[in-house]
């Protein structure tokens, strides 16, 4: 096993505790939590609709779904939601997770034929894979002409990228020494990062967009709780990058 595939094992190991330390808590209040799940899947649905009308039995991916998924309240008929960690969800948070179907299966190999979708969702998941840019090679394999993509992820100054690697290579030496947020993710992408992932696919951005100067006054706003919090003043992190693009015909 290489560096990178213990690392993406290391990242959906260390996921599947998160969210079953969550569960018993999510469980608890259900109904808020799936008030808030159906608000941000409405609102995302909105302003793809905006760019493309989407009808009621559009077919409706979402790569790495995880435990609130955008697909569980998205409001279609033909939905599905594929996940590594699938199976262990419907058990844990079963208020939500049974409303549609999903599939235990990597995003790097999507388990569907070509131009299979009308709409793909990818939020803040790539991050912790093995291979983003394949996913997103997948992604644009299984969108039909036309489609439209949804993609998200969280995007950090070059400090964390360079951090990271620096974490990746210690771990390869074997130190046991981990640090959460570079073991819960592969990569730490900088924006040119991410938007780098699309380069060369059949998809044209209809809309891109960056958290980055919210974030970064945001952090230095911030009450300092923790050394971490003045390394955030001068470094952002954690800012939001987006795409809504739609798949070409060639």
């Amino acid at each position: 096993m290489s560096g990178i595939e213990r690392r993406a094992a290391r990242a959906i190991e260390r996921q599947l505790a998160y969210q079953q330390a969550r569960a018993a808590r999510l469980r608890s209040s259900a109904v808020r939590v799936m008030a808030w799940m159906a608000q941000r899947s409405a609102a995302v649905r909105a302003r793809l609709a905006a760019i493309k009308p989407i009808p009621d039995d559009a077919r409706v991916l979402e790569v790495g779904c995880g435990a609130h998924g955008l697909i569980l309240f998205f409001g279609t008929s033909e939905a599905v939601g594929v996940d590594p960690l699938a199976d262990h969800y419907r058990t844990m948070l079963p208020d939500w997770q049974n409303r549609v179907r999903t599939i235990a299966a990597s995003g790097e190999a999507l388990p569907f034929p070509d131009a299979s979708f009308d709409v793909v969702l990818c939020d803040n998941v790539v991050d912790h894979a093995e291979d983003p840019r394949r996913i997103i090679a997948e992604i644009e394999r299984v969108m039909k002409p036309g489609a439209l993509l949804y993609f998200e992820v969280n995007v950090h100054h070059p400090l964390y990228r360079a951090a990271a690697a620096l974490h990746a290579g210690w771990r390869a030496l074997g130190l046991p020494y981990e640090i959460t947020p570079f073991a819960d993710h592969t990569y730490h992408f900088t924006r040119d990062g991410a938007a780098r992932l699309f380069e060369g696919l059949a998809l044209k951005k209809a809309s891109e967009s960056d958290t980055i100067a919210v974030e970064t006054r945001r952090q230095r706003q911030a009450p300092l709780r923790r050394p971490s919090d003045l390394l955030k003043r001068l470094f952002f992190k954690n800012a939001a990058y987006e795409v809504i693009a739609i798949k070409t015909t060639g």
